[in-house]
């Protein structure tokens, strides 16, 4: 639903920021929230939208990169936001994709609240499924072949990539997206019906 909010920084507390835009403030849960600075400038926070029973939560990022690998973490059976949240507090993506292919349990076991089940569960959903991350270079030049898409479309198929889509079904639509001009949301939306048609 909000693919990112730009403003300023109102507050910064141990768990989240306020973020001011346009009169309105976005509480935001994010890994590390004093990665943003109450300096007046206008920053960008990438946002996940949660939706449960109880509550509706936005969670934010400094880059896109982490909101992608946040995004893995959720398929991972056992894990929700929170849980995901708290191994992005501890680790870079690079990191835990790195320990993650290399089946290596004592490195993800130090992450809050991931015991041995939870590790081998990380391991048994998510590797092989993170390229991207293994490369230190933003991952939009790793996963995603470089054929002059926009910023807005490259997002959206990183995000399509995310949801577990093959490559295959992935560059099949974005040959038929690419002509379009549309912001990451729409693509992302369009992407979903003709996946799904």
């Amino acid at each position: 639903m909000y693919e990112y909010i730009i403003g300023t920084v109102e507050n910064i507390n141990p768990q989240y920021v306020v973020i001011e835009n346009n009169g309105i403030g976005y509480q935001i849960f994010t890994p590390n929230p004093y990665v943003f600075s109450k300096d007046g400038e206008r920053q960008k926070v990438y946002t996940y939208f949660h939706v449960r029973e109880d509550a509706n939560l936005l969670y934010g990022f400094k880059t896109f990169e982490e909101k992608i690998f946040f995004m893995k973490l959720l398929n991972v059976s056992g894990i929700g936001p929170k849980g995901a949240l708290a191994i992005l507090a501890a680790g870079e993506p690079f990191q835990i994709a790195t320990a993650i292919e290399q089946e290596n349990e004592k490195f993800l076991v130090k992450f809050p609240g991931v015991g041995k089940k939870t590790a081998r569960q990380i391991i048994l959903d998510l590797k092989g499924k993170l390229k991207e991350f293994l490369s230190e270079n933003d991952p939009t030049e790793v996963s995603i072949d470089d054929k002059g898409y926009s910023h807005e479309l490259t997002e959206a198929l990183l995000a399509l990539e995310a949801l577990g889509y093959s490559q295959k079904e992935i560059k099949s639509v974005a040959k038929q997206l690419q002509n379009e001009q549309l912001s990451t949301d729409q693509y992302i939306k369009l992407a979903l019906k003709k996946l799904t048609s």
